[in-house]
């Protein structure tokens, strides 16, 4: 590991490493994403092919230290997204940290096209969040339990949506993408944390990046704040650029 240690880390270790700062006053906004040695988000549509076990345990590291999980919903339709599912061991660490239960997930859609009948909504601890538009009819969504929040008129306002989730308490937020959403984060300069998860595999094809949009006015510039290495897999994990 980069900085400073040597060997196997514990789960304190990476607690530790991955947490978010303490006494939050605004919307703090980590983005989560694996891609291929050359740059695929994805194969066969799905990242899961680009997962390993040590991926999945920063993933879901990334949860457990969250107060929401906020997704757009072309990826939660495509990676057929259902609730957090804790064990017991999870749930004690969320105790520990000072949570109660699990995150919920706020999918972020301009017109609501999210399915009542979907895993989101019938399999699910906490009611999901839909995060939309003034005019987008989401009915059919509230009556299968969604809390909904309006931030913008003809497409989803970012930074009002955020505050929309701090007020709620919800600053932690941990985004899980898709490529989209998380360009339009990029483009608002709304993200404070990449955990980027290198997998070493070649994949070519027409795959798209991890970030696919309008480019911000200027490059952000991050800080390399660590890096963790196992069985080829390299985790990556940059902070904004105090500077």
């Amino acid at each position: 590991m980069w900085p400073d240690r040597t060997g196997e880390l514990t789960g304190s270790d990476l607690e530790e490493s991955y947490a978010y700062p303490a006494g939050l006053s605004r919307p703090w906004v980590q983005v989560n994403f694996v891609a291929s040695a050359d740059g695929a988000v994805e194969i066969d549509t799905t990242s899961a092919r680009l997962s390993h076990a040590a991926d999945r345990k920063v993933f879901l590291l990334g949860r457990d230290l969250a107060d929401v999980i906020l997704v757009g919903a072309g990826t939660a339709r495509a990676e057929n997204y259902r609730g957090v599912v804790a064990g017991p061991k999870r749930l004690e660490r969320r105790r520990r940290l000072g949570f109660t239960g699990v995150p919920p997930i706020a999918v972020v859609t301009r017109t609501a096209d999210l399915d009542p009948a979907s895993r989101l909504f019938t399999e699910t601890a906490v009611p999901p969040i839909v995060v939309t538009t003034d005019t987008a009819d989401t009915r059919a969504l509230e009556a299968a339990g969604a809390e909904v929040l309006r931030a913008g008129t003809e497409d989803v306002d970012l930074p009002r949506a955020l505050d929309l989730l701090a007020a709620r308490g919800l600053r932690r937020v941990d985004c899980e993408g898709g490529p989209g959403l998380f360009a339009r984060l990029v483009a608002a300069d709304l993200v404070d944390q990449l955990c980027l998860t290198v997998a070493p595999l070649l994949v070519a094809g027409t795959a798209g990046r991890i970030a696919a949009g309008a480019a911000p006015a200027a490059a952000r510039r991050l800080a390399l704040a660590s890096i963790l290495v196992e069985d080829g897999f390299t985790f990556l994990r940059y902070r904004r650029d105090a500077g």
